[in-house]
């Protein structure tokens, strides 16, 4: 996205030339008006739609506090969060600006960001949230742009401890050497967005790239159902076709795959390294316009230690506990919960 700003150009500075002396002259008679013609009534102009307004984030003492009560109920040590956003600061703006704008891929759904913080601060909140580790969840909309989200995620790793190291791709020449490059200075997790992006991930060019992570088993974080809005490859036949040629690949199916919940349940089922995250379903703002089968709670109560939680967060139009409270509704269980919020991550990350 191309945002165009306009300078003010310095305006001529006028004077009058020379002060003309006033001379008395006669006035000439005034000549009748002609009579005013009536005006057209003035049409009522089209109300203007108000831009979202960004949520308040909710206090932090006060939404810490029922975070941690959602852990004390719970037993849990902490959470795991695989799907939060972090990435520079002015394409995070520039996400923001787009949710704000109601761009085509939110589904023209209302998302005021809930915590349009600094990084800092926003790094300061997961902590307090109790959250022992999260991601930074970030990706390229166009060829030439993986690379160098991939060199700053370097760095906030390194400056970001908790941060599990995270790096994306692109399906472009030269994807499998920085792919290597990444898994080679740290990378513990990836991101792949085909809506954004707007590719296959079937695309050949990805393949090599596919084949290295499958190898070095590294997750996958990918947006590739068609929830909020469907994109050219989003749905399960494009990544199935990618399972099937790498069914070793350690997918993590964002947002469960809405709104095809059980097409991606029928992927997980059939490769064991897929794996799904719970970002926003299962919300009433997810509900809203992806309501899960009721009918599949059974088989996502089977997939139990293939689950896992992601939120969004900072880019949440709810505040994060509401995630978390979601999932108590369920009706899951403890062992369930327990094994979502926190374990799965904690053992497929290593964190035990």
């Amino acid at each position: 996205m191309i945002v165009g700003g306009m300078s003010d150009q310095p305006q001529p500075h006028l004077r009058p030339e020379h002060q003309l002396q006033h001379q008395p002259h006669p006035q000439p008679e005034r000549q009748p008006q002609p009579e005013r013609q009536p005006q057209p009534e003035r049409q009522p102009q089209p109300e203007r739609q108000p831009r979202p307004t960004p949520r308040t984030a909710p206090e932090v003492a006060q939404e810490a506090a029922e975070v941690r009560r959602f852990q004390g109920r719970f037993g849990l040590p902490g959470l795991v969060d695989v799907h939060t956003h972090f990435m520079p600061e002015r394409v995070l703006r520039k996400v923001w600006e787009y949710f704000d704008g109601l761009g085509a891929l939110t589904g023209g759904l209302e998302w005021p960001i809930t915590y349009r913080e600094e990084e800092d601060r926003r790094v300061a909140r997961l902590r307090e949230f109790g959250v022992r580790a999260f991601t930074a969840m970030l990706y390229p909309h166009k060829p030439g742009m993986a690379a160098w989200l991939n060199g700053w995620a370097v760095g906030f790793a390194r400056r970001t401890p908790d941060c599990l190291h995270t790096a994306t791709l692109f399906p472009e020449e030269g994807v499998h050497t920085y792919v290597q490059e990444a898994v080679e200075a740290g990378a513990r997790v990836f991101k792949a967005h085909v809506q954004v992006g707007a590719y296959d991930p079937a695309d050949e060019l990805l393949d090599p790239a596919w084949g290295l992570l499958a190898e070095a088993g590294v997750p996958v974080v990918i947006h590739c159902g068609s929830g909020p809005a469907p994109g050219k490859h989003t749905g399960p036949e494009p990544i199935g076709r990618v399972l099937a040629r790498h069914p070793r690949l350690p997918l993590i199916v964002a947002h469960m795959g809405m709104p095809e919940y059980e097409d991606f349940l029928g992927l997980a089922e059939r490769y064991p390294q897929v794996r799904l995250d719970t970002t926003m379903a299962f919300t009433d703002f997810g509900e809203s316009f992806a309501p899960f089968p009721r009918r599949a709670l059974p088989r996502l109560a089977a997939l139990g230690d293939r689950i896992l939680l992601g939120t969004d967060f900072p880019n949440l139009p709810y505040p994060y506990v509401e995630q978390l409270y979601a999932l108590e509704r369920l009706g899951l269980g403890a062992d369930w919960l327990r094994a979502v919020c926190h374990d799965n991550g904690a053992r497929l990350f290593g964190l035990e």
